[in-house]
């Protein structure tokens, strides 16, 4: 059941995280993700073999943070309705359900710690949520890393200068291999490391 919580909460954290990304680009125009029958909590739908499945149980049996993605929700930039602007909004919400999933998770906490924590059913739950907040302030600080195609790739290229940005956008096709390496040299985790446990103690 250790091994389990963690990898079932990642996994609804990154298909939130993926939802919430086809939703604004909904709104904003393109219906991509709609049509193709993303914008669902259904699991079955985001699986990735290697991001939801094989690498968060290697990373949870190996004493590591449980860490991993969604098959990525389509988006046609080309359907938005102000490309430039409207892929900054779809680029923010992935990370923003994220840190609200948190926010929220670590309200719940606080509520069963002052005026239900005689209720022995909730200190299960206290459990799902402590994991709740972790998963997804992790998320939310791994995911602004500028390097694309993360989220926060994504911010940098709205506030760079054209030629900048097409030089910059071609890291991208370097980008997975250097978040393996990051992730398994232990360098990834020294960066986010600090930032994540400031954000866990404040709402946690």
């Amino acid at each position: 059941m250790q091994y389990v919580i963690p990898v079932v909460v990642l996994f609804f954290s990154v298909i939130v995280h993926e939802v919430a990304h086809g939703f604004v680009a909904y709104k904003c125009g393109d219906d991509t993700a709609k049509m193709m029958g993303r914008l669902t909590l259904n699991p079955l739908f985001h699986i990735d073999l290697i991001g939801t499945i094989l690498l968060p149980l290697f990373l949870v049996l190996a004493g590591l943070p449980a860490f991993g993605w969604a098959r990525p929700v389509p988006i046609n930039i080309l359907k938005l309705r102000n490309p430039k602007r409207d892929i900054l909004y779809v680029s923010a919400a992935g990370v923003t359900a994220n840190i609200i999933l948190a926010l929220a998770s670590g309200f719940c906490m606080f509520l069963i710690r002052n005026y239900f924590a005689d209720v022995e059913i909730l200190g299960y739950v206290y459990i799902i949520l402590q994991y709740m907040v972790v998963i997804n302030v992790v998320l939310f600080v791994f995911n602004l890393i500028p390097l694309p195609p993360l989220d926060g790739s994504r911010i940098v290229l709205y506030l760079l200068p054209k030629e900048l940005a097409l030089k910059y956008s071609k890291i991208e096709r370097y980008g997975f291999w250097i978040i393996v390496i990051l992730l398994f040299t232990n360098v990834l985790w020294a960066i986010i490391g600090p930032i994540v446990n400031l954000l866990v103690r404040l709402i946690a």
